[in-house]
């Protein structure tokens, strides 16, 4: 009976720290990257393809895992049709065609992997680039705010009829399926008149679909883009994007759990990249103020800038915010922590700092480590006012510069990094960036 009292103590003391550990960034008792994420795609080569999928996807089809599958230009499910992908499939989006797979609204898909056998969309080419290929495109008829119930996507896709590229509508409960242990390699192909494809593109999604463990990794355009709709994003991972980690607009109502953005300096394109947008619209003017703004309720998220040499990167200007907040939005964020950026939040300068725009947009319980500056206001030089507001002892913010060593258990290893919060060796301050030469 003793020795079963001092066990169970023991492992309640373990259970105890782990927990201390993981209470702020990406959280599990187990690195929850392993075995189904791959941070070196480049060196994975798949077999050629023995399927083509081309033009309209438009009977209830399954791909297989004893195939190897071609995108070739833009496919289309429509007429509510069902399209299932076994786990550890590959789909290769075609280079030579910039091939896209697109979900009508109506339609569905339910792509299920498992931790030891993901499915995976990645470049045809032996030596992979961003913007390889198209993007994943998944539509449903949730609520937008524009003006009208639906809209199309305005990235130069030429579908057969624009029902094919329509999203928004009245169900915020709206079902388009699941995707799940699912990795998106190499997308983000550029467009000259509309920018670069995202790496996964959720329009109009209701809550009713499933996106749990998603990897993005070297996408050129966003990695995560998610418009209007009403969505959680749970365990989701976005690598070494060239746009933004996770953009939300027009009226996204979406909840991020326990998700993960890391960022090279070295990649990330200089005209406004961060990890996370937040945006109710483009144009004022053409957003329905009757309908409800973007709101994002983000929990246990780790956002880390990755930089060989941080002050030098942040000096020469390499290095962006982490957070870009638009007007008439709601933000919340909680137990998330943000890691080598400048400034780790910036707010859209049309934004006034009033009580009421203060009640919308909360930072709680945060881990702001190596951030050349916290909370700013675009061009704007004083920021006292919010570094002031947000740094008072009601939102429990804290403050730190160490090495991302020692900041996280172990943010080295190549194939599986664990980029959970490791605090028994944290040097904590309230100077969050040393402006010293030495």
């Amino acid at each position: 009976m003793k020795n079963f009292t001092l066990t169970a103590l023991l492992f309640f003391l373990v259970i105890s720290n782990i927990n201390a550990q993981q209470e702020k960034g990406i959280t599990g008792y187990n690195n929850w990257l392993d075995s189904w994420t791959d941070f070196q795609p480049n060196k994975e080569n798949y077999e050629e393809p023995t399927q083509i999928l081309t033009g309209n996807i438009t009977e209830n089809t399954t791909l297989t895992k004893r195939n190897t599958y071609l995108l070739l230009g833009d496919v289309y499910v429509t007429d509510s049709t069902t399209l299932t992908i076994e786990a550890g499939t590959v789909i290769l989006g075609d280079f030579n065609t910039k091939g896209s797979l697109t979900i009508s609204n109506g339609s569905k898909i339910f792509a299920e992997g498992k931790p030891t056998d993901p499915i995976i969309f990645t470049s045809s080419r032996t030596d992979k680039k961003p913007g390889d290929w198209g993007g994943l495109f998944i539509l449903g008829d949730a609520p937008i705010n524009t003006f009208g119930k639906v809209a199309s996507l305005n990235y130069g896709l030429n579908p057969s009829s624009t029902e094919s590229i329509s999203y928004g509508g009245d169900n915020s409960n709206g079902n388009s399926g699941t995707l799940k242990y699912v990795r998106i390699e190499y997308a983000g192909k550029n467009t000259k008149e509309f920018g670069n494809f995202s790496g996964l593109t959720l329009a109009g999604i209701g809550l009713q679909t499933n996106v749990n463990n998603v990897m993005v990794s070297y996408c050129q355009g966003n990695s995560f883009n998610v418009l209007g709709g009403e969505v959680e994003l749970i365990q989701t991972v976005s690598y070494r994007s060239n746009k933004n980690d996770y953009e939300f607009n027009y009226g996204a109502q979406c909840h991020i759990i326990n998700s993960l953005a890391i960022r090279s300096p070295y990649i990330s394109s200089p005209d406004g990249s961060r990890c996370m947008s937040i945006k109710s619209y483009d144009i004022k003017e053409k957003a329905d103020t009757s309908k409800k703004e973007t709101y994002v309720n983000a929990e246990n998220l780790t956002l880390v800038n990755v930089s060989k040499d941080l002050k030098s990167d942040i000096n020469v200007g390499l290095v962006q915010e982490a957070i870009y907040i638009g007007p008439d939005v709601k933000f919340t964020i909680n137990k998330s922590v943000i890691s080598g950026f400048k400034p780790a939040v910036i707010f859209d300068g049309r934004i006034d700092i009033n009580s009421e725009n203060l009640q919308k947009i909360k930072f709680t319980r945060l881990y702001f480590n190596n951030c050349k500056g916290n909370i700013y206001r675009k061009d704007y030089s004083n920021n006292d006012d919010l570094e002031s507001w947000y740094g008072s002892r009601a939102f429990d913010n804290v403050y730190s510069k160490g090495p991302d060593s020692e900041t996280f258990i172990d943010s080295n290893n190549s194939k599986y990094p664990d980029f959970r919060l490791r605090i028994n060796k944290i040097i904590a301050s309230n100077d969050l960036y040393d402006d010293d030469d030495d």
